[in-house]
């Protein structure tokens, strides 16, 4: 019980310095988005986003450690794709690639007061209820990969807050990469829910967590008949790290 409550007043701490930030970025992220051109505007905004995600690990005192940065080439053009069972993810994320890119996110986040602004300007939102709509959000991450501007997705759709390695995969990684014939780069987090469980968000603690990049998967000569076999390669290589557990560095 006692630790418990000290994960609760940890929590209240962070909050703190959480929403302190949100009024520092937000008009950041307002300025670039209207004074900037559209492609030097997205390259701003994904380097606030990273300053912004360090800026809150180091206030939550939990440091990041990432594993295997030289599979992915900062020059290359990726459809990215991660497990996802934390919030604390989507700083990692940002923090983990050097490229500019947009998330996927659900359409109902973009109306969360200050947030669903940056959200909208940044992100492909998707109504996953609307079948038209996820059509649309398909054509908007080709689009973007079109401008060379990578998309990040969690191929489980949703945080996994089962005792499961991982959620079913969604199809929407997988056709896209093939689609556009470019690779799927993989990160793999370990234990962020342990840090923060989808579970208890009121009960974040301190500590490490650990990131590791797979080898990225090709996806030239690829068609939509492999999407099956593709999905199951990808989701085989993860289990087997996650299995594993992280490498120390």
């Amino acid at each position: 019980m006692l630790y418990r409550l000290l994960r609760f007043v940890f929590t209240l701490y962070c909050a703190i310095p959480m929403l302190l930030s949100l009024l520092v970025v937000v008009p950041l992220y307002f300025f670039v988005f209207n004074l900037a051109s559209k492609e030097r505007a997205s390259q701003i905004a994904h380097r606030i986003s990273q300053g912004w995600a360090r800026f809150l690990y180091l206030a939550f005192f939990i440091r990041f450690k990432l594993r295997h940065t030289e599979r992915i080439d900062p020059n290359g053009l990726y459809v990215f794709a991660g497990n996802h069972r934390s919030f604390l993810d989507i700083p990692a994320w940002a923090m983990a690639c050097p490229h500019t890119f947009r998330f996927l996110s659900k359409a109902e986040l973009a109306k969360v007061p200050m947030l669903g602004y940056v959200i909208r300007k940044l992100y492909i939102t998707v109504d996953r209820k609307d079948k038209h709509d996820r059509y649309r959000s398909i054509e908007r991450m080709m689009s973007s990969l079109r401008e060379n501007v990578a998309v990040f997705l969690a191929p489980e759709g949703t945080r996994n807050t089962t005792g499961d390695p991982l959620l079913p995969f969604k199809d929407g990684a997988f056709r896209l990469a093939i689609a556009a014939q470019v690779p799927l780069a993989v990160l793999v987090l370990h234990d962020a829910d342990q840090l923060l469980s989808p579970k208890r968000p009121c009960e974040m603690r301190p500590g490490i967590l650990h990131g590791e990049w797979l080898p990225p998967f090709e996806t030239v000569g690829l068609t939509e008949s492999d999407l099956e076999t593709f999905k199951l390669n990808v989701r085989n290589a993860m289990t087997e790290v996650l299995a594993r557990g992280p490498l120390e560095i």
